[in-house]
């Protein structure tokens, strides 16, 4: 009986941290493999809110979708981190951190990174360079 009470609690414990563990980490990005696409979408931790990037100039938006009316697009940043003429599909790519707010925006070419927080708030939006 109280190897079975043992046993018992063995289990419950590995649920509990396994429970845990796949909470914890970051969302798992379904990205298509073709890198001649123009724009992405990338979740984030919010099941409501994704990003979209243009992937040849670094442009980005928070797009909110719902079932309700609570649903838009609005600009994370316009700013062009590139020049028209180096412009080229594929050369921006986001990363998700742990952090639900945060993605690393890189640029795939030359190797410049940015700093990218999503927010309700506009006020807490940003997208800086990190140096």
């Amino acid at each position: 009986m109280k190897k079975l009470i043992i046993l018992i609690f063995i289990l419950i414990a590995k649920i509990s941290f396994a429970q845990n563990s796949y909470q914890s980490q970051p969302p798992v990005q379904n990205i298509s493999t073709d890198n001649n696409v123009v724009f992405r979408l990338f979740s984030t931790r919010n099941m409501y809110t994704f990003i979209k990037l243009d992937t040849r100039n670094g442009q980005m938006w928070q797009v909110q979708w719902d079932t309700k009316s609570n649903q838009f697009e609005t600009p994370l940043s316009l700013v062009y981190l590139v020049s028209e003429e180096e412009e080229k599909n594929g050369r921006f790519f986001l990363y998700p951190t742990t952090n639900i707010y945060n993605f690393i925006l890189v640029d795939q070419i030359d190797g410049r990174v940015w700093q990218v927080q999503w927010s309700m708030e506009a006020k807490d939006r940003m997208v800086i360079p990190i140096k």
